[in-house]
C-alpha cells in the first residue's frame, strides 16, 4: 500500500521532472539588435522586436513620443509604436501583413530616438498562420482570420494566467503545459487579465493543503513599481510586462489569442484613480506593447460597470484612447453588456454576459438585435467543479455546463468554458497530473465539440428557430441541418427534414464522447430517436443527398 506521503513526495517528483525536461519550451519574440540601414527578415504575421540601447535623461521614459513608421514597397505604411523595456532599452515591435521589403524610420522627441532607418522583409507565412481575427461585411455576426479563413471562436477564461510562470526566469513550462491541453481540446482563446490581484471571497480550506494552486495575493507582482499594497505610480515595471510578454508570445506560435482585459474591477487590484497621468501611462504602455501581436483582442475592462468604479464617459473615454494609439487596429470590446448594447457602434463585437435559464432564448435576442456584428456570451453561470470549490455561480455540473455553451452556438453567438481549477485565482496547470481523487476537468467535451465544427462550418450556420421542435436547429441553406437533443428527449419529430422533393441523410453526433454514426438515408415518417436518449445529450445531422 503506497502511503499518503509517498504519494506526495511521487508527485513532486514528477512535477520536478516535467520543468526540467520542459525549461527551454517556450518561444521568445525573434529580438534583433538595431543596426543603422540594417535588414531584418520576419515571417508573414510573425512579430520581431528591434532593440534599441540608448541612454537618455528623459524624465518618464514610460510616455515618451517614440515610434517607426514602416513602409511597404506598394507603398501601404504601418505605424509601430516605440516602448521603453527598462535597462535603457527601447524596443519598436512589429508584424507585417504583407510579403516583401518594409523600410522604417523612427520618430521621437527624443534626438538620440529619432531617425534611425532600417529594412524589415516579410517572409511567406508559416502554413498555421492566418493572421488576426477580423471581421468581413459579407457575414458581419462571424469571425475570420485575416486570410479569410472562418474562426471558430471557443474561448476559456484564465484570469492569472500572467502568473503562472512569473518567477520563473529561464522558460514557462507550466504555462506551456495548459496551453498544449488547451490546444488539444480545441481552445483558441483565452480570457484572461493584464494584472489580478485577489478574490473577495471565501477561499476554500483545502487550497492550505496546496498552496501551489493559489496564485492570489501576489506580493512581488505589480505592473507598477511598488506592490499592491503599498503601490508606486510614478512608473511601470518593465519586468512585470517582460514576463507578460513570454505568455503572450508563447500563446501566438500555438496560435491561441489572447483577449486582454486591460483592466478588472473586482479583483482587489490597486488601481490608480481614473484618468490621472498614472492611469493613462499603464493603459497607453499596455496598448503600445502588445499591438504587434496578431493573436491579441482588446477588452477595456472586465464587468466594466459594475462595482461603482467606471461609469460610461470612461469607458468611452478608453476605446477612444485604445483606437488612438492602436496602428494595428486590433477588435475590441467591452466585457459589459449594458454597455455594449448601448453603443453598439463603438464596439467591434457584442459581450454579454446572461446567466438565465432560457439562455438560448437570451442568445438569440441578442443575435437578432445586432444584425451587423458577432455576439460572444463570455460568461454564461455554468463554472464546471474542480478539487476546490472556487466560484460556483448558478451552474457546476459538467454535461449542464456544456449543454449551455451549445445553447448559445445554437442560438448562433460565441461562447466561453470555465472550470472553477483555472478561471481565477486557483489555477492547476496540470490537472491530470493531479492525484486519483482530483476532480478533473471535462476538457474533452470541447474537443469534441470543435471536432464537430470542423465537420461543419459554424459561420455559414443560421438559427432556425421556427424549426427548432423540442431541440435547437442550425441550418446551412438546407444542404446541412444540426438539431440539438437533450438526453431527456424521448424523440423529436422533424417534419422539415421528411418533405417529399428532399432525399436526406440523418447521423448522430454524441456531444460526451464524440462518437458519430454512419450517415443513412432518411426513411418513414416516426419520430427521430437518439441513439443515446437518455444518457447522453446529441446532435443529429442532416444532409441533403445531391
Amino acid at each position: 500500500m503506497i502511503n499518503s506521503r509517498t504519494m506526495k513526495y511521487f508527485f513532486k517528483l514528477t512535477t520536478i521532472l516535467f520543468i526540467v525536461t520542459s525549461i527551454n519550451s517556450f518561444a521568445q519574440i525573434k529580438s534583433v539588435a538595431f543596426k543603422n540601414k540594417q535588414q531584418y527578415q520576419v515571417q508573414k504575421w510573425e512579430v520581431i522586436d528591434i532593440l534599441l540601447k540608448v541612454k537618455t535623461t528623459t524624465k518618464q521614459p514610460f510616455t515618451t513620443n517614440f515610434e517607426a513608421i514602416f513602409t511597404h514597397k506598394n507603398g501601404t505604411k504601418q505605424v509601430a509604436p516605440g516602448f521603453y523595456n527598462g535597462n535603457n532599452e527601447w524596443i519598436i515591435r512589429f508584424s507585417g501583413s504583407l510579403e516583401g521589403d518594409w523600410n522604417f524610420e523612427t520618430k521621437s522627441d527624443v534626438k538620440l530616438l529619432n531617425g534611425k532607418k532600417g529594412t524589415v522583409t516579410v517572409t511567406v507565412n508559416k502554413p498555421d498562420n492566418h493572421g488576426a481575427i477580423a471581421l468581413q461585411k459579407e457575414n458581419s455576426q462571424h469571425f475570420y482570420y485575416e486570410d479569410g479563413t472562418p474562426y471558430f471562436l471557443l474561448a476559456f477564461e484564465c484570469d492569472w494566467l500572467y502568473a503562472l510562470d512569473y518567477h520563473s526566469e529561464k522558460g514557462i513550462p507550466k504555462t506551456d503545459h495548459l496551453l498544449n491541453l488547451l490546444n488539444e481540446n480545441g481552445f483558441n482563446q483565452i480570457v484572461m487579465n493584464v494584472f489580478s490581484y485577489d478574490v473577495s471571497w471565501k477561499k476554500d480550506d483545502r487550497l492550505k493543503d496546496h498552496p501551489e494552486h493559489e496564485f492570489g495575493g501576489p506580493t512581488d507582482i505589480f505592473p507598477f513599481l511598488g506592490n499592491n499594497k503599498n503601490p508606486d505610480y510614478s512608473s511601470l515595471n518593465p519586468e512585470f510586462f517582460k514576463k507578460l510578454d513570454r505568455t503572450i508570445s508563447l500563446m501566438h506560435d500555438k496560435r491561441i489569442v489572447s483577449h486582454l482585459m486591460i483592466y478588472v474591477w473586482n479583483k482587489l487590484v490597486a488601481w490608480p484613480d481614473m484618468d490621472t497621468e498614472a492611469d493613462n501611462m499603464y493603459f497607453d504602455y499596455v496598448i503600445k506593447r502588445y499591438q504587434a501581436f496578431p493573436n491579441i483582442v482588446w477588452d477595456i475592462s472586465k464587468e466594466a460597470l459594475f462595482y461603482g468604479r467606471a461609469d460610461e464617459a470612461y469607458i468611452n473615454g478608453r476605446i477612444d484612447r485604445a483606437r488612438a494609439n492602436d496602428k494595428y487596429n486590433r477588435l475590441l470590446s467591452v466585457h459589459d453588456y449594458k454597455f455594449c448594447s448601448k453603443y453598439p457602434e463603438k464596439v467591434d463585437f457584442i459581450s454579454t454576459q446572461d446567466w438565465a435559464h432560457n439562455i438560448y432564448n437570451k442568445m438569440l435576442d441578442a443575435k437578432t438585435k445586432f444584425k451587423d456584428k458577432p455576439v460572444f456570451n463570455i460568461e454564461h453561470g455554468g463554472y464546471e467543479e474542480s478539487p476546490y470549490t472556487v466560484f460556483t455561480g448558478d451552474y457546476t455540473n459538467a454535461e449542464i455546463c456544456l449543454r449551455r455553451n451549445y445553447m448559445c452556438l445554437f442560438a448562433g453567438v460565441y461562447t466561453t468554458y470555465y472550470w472553477q481549477g483555472a478561471s481565477w485565482n486557483v489555477l492547476i496547470y496540470n490537472p491530470f497530473e493531479q492525484p486519483e481523487d482530483f476532480v478533473k476537468p471535462k476538457f474533452e467535451y470541447f474537443k469534441h465539440m470543435k471536432k464537430l465544427f470542423s465537420i461543419v462550418d459554424f459561420s455559414k450556420m443560421k438559427p432556425s428557430p421556427w424549426k427548432n421542435g423540442s431541440g435547437y436547429n442550425l441550418t446551412d441553406d438546407k444542404e446541412t441541418i444540426l438539431i440539438y437533443v437533450h438526453k431527456e428527449n424521448f424523440g423529436i419529430d422533424a417534419w422539415f427534414l421528411k418533405l417529399k422533393e428532399d432525399k436526406r441523410t440523418i447521423q448522430w453526433f454524441n456531444v460526451l464522447t464524440g462518437e458519430i454514426t454512419d450517415a443513412k438515408e432518411i426513411e418513414g415518417n416516426g419520430k427521430f430517436i437518439s441513439p443515446w436518449a437518455n444518457s447522453s445529450d446529441s446532435i443529429m445531422i442532416s444532409k441533403l443527398i445531391e
